[in-house]
């Protein structure tokens, strides 16, 4: 595994990081088998939220263990000074951690919320202060938006920028890696499958890694993964003309309006696993599974017919996708 630096943190990460949203989905012991083997293969960053369900707690049973040998990074949403300090808090006990190395303000995505978490009793006071007492050791921010991430380069606490990076999503992604290299922000890729979009996966990290960034954090689930992504740390970057031609074809495949499965949309009120129908209509229209996803489909215990067109989903989509649109065309084929 190769290891790149993490901005101004000086902290070595390996290139291949986890990213910790899909062991939501598995046992703590199925989870422990697969951080085990990340880090038998010389992965070493790990990436967590306090609003990743039980995210924190299955990393953090195994990662405490090795805890000379590991980058242990969360994030919360809390906004203010006061939320910030109990979630710091929580993910400390949660985690049966005395320090974590990196924590971020989570998906600060409009100019209300970055005026919120920089001002007076916003969250990167609280952040400041646990520094000081040592329960965090640097501070970063995750956004999905080019411009919030510009401006919070700029200000001398934060420390790492984690964002959405891959084939298919790239705009504005050179303007934040130029910032990077001059105010030297350690860079951490989220989303480099495209919440899964991507199947060939090494080729899409490989793609990654040719830029100037500080480590990708596939999110994993299983050990065949874990070790097909750690694979790419280890060999070689450049892609040959046919790598390429078999990734922009892919690309071309998902379009534009897609949903990269963050989740940021759930918990539907009435109980939709909406990542899920996505995912499904993905293999339906993309891959040629159309009976394996139409039996999946039609397992699903809340389906979408039972939307009642709230819209809370689009209000928290960082994509600004049209969520309710996209169900119906979805159910047009699954259903």
């Amino acid at each position: 595994m190769r290891y790149r630096r993490l901005g101004r943190t000086g902290l070595q990460v390996a290139e291949i990081g986890f990213g910790g949203i899909p062991i939501q989905r598995i046992s703590g012991e199925e989870a422990a088998a697969v951080i085990n083997r990340a880090l038998e293969l010389g992965i070493n960053f790990f990436d967590t939220a306090r609003a990743y369900t039980d995210s924190e707690e299955k990393l953090g049973a195994v990662l405490r263990k090795r805890r000379g040998d590991v980058i242990i990074a969360t994030k919360s949403m809390a906004r203010t000074r006061e939320k910030m300090a109990a979630d710091i808090r929580r993910s400390l006990e949660v985690m049966g951690l005395e320090y974590i190395d990196l924590y971020q303000m989570h998906n600060v995505k409009d100019r209300e919320s970055l005026q919120q978490v920089l001002g007076a009793g916003g969250a990167l006071a609280a952040l400041r202060e646990a520094k000081k007492e040592g329960l965090v050791r640097h501070i970063g921010v995750t956004s999905h938006v080019k411009e919030t991430l510009l401006d919070l380069m700029k200000v001398e606490d934060i420390e790492t920028v984690q964002f959405p990076f891959n084939p298919v999503e790239t705009n504005g992604v050179q303007e934040v890696l130029d910032l990077a290299g001059r105010t030297d922000t350690g860079v951490i890729v989220m989303k480099p499958l495209a919440g899964g979009g991507f199947r060939q996966a090494g080729l899409a990290l490989r793609y990654i890694l040719a830029h100037p960034v500080s480590v990708v954090i596939p999110g994993m689930d299983t050990v065949e993964q874990v070790e097909q992504n750690a694979a790419v740390g280890s060999g070689p970057l450049d892609l040959s003309p046919a790598e390429k031609k078999a990734l922009e074809e892919e690309k071309a495949g998902l379009g534009a309006t897609f949903c990269r499965r963050c989740e940021y949309c759930q918990p539907c009120p009435v109980g939709i696993d909406i990542p899920t129908v996505f995912l499904l209509d993905g293999y339906y229209r993309r891959y040629d599974l159309k009976g394996w996803a139409i039996q999946r489909y039609n397992a699903m215990k809340v389906k979408p017919g039972a939307c009642k067109e709230c819209g809370a989903c689009e209000e928290k989509c960082p994509y600004n996708l049209p969520i309710r649109t996209m169900l119906k065309d979805a159910v047009s084929r699954l259903g």
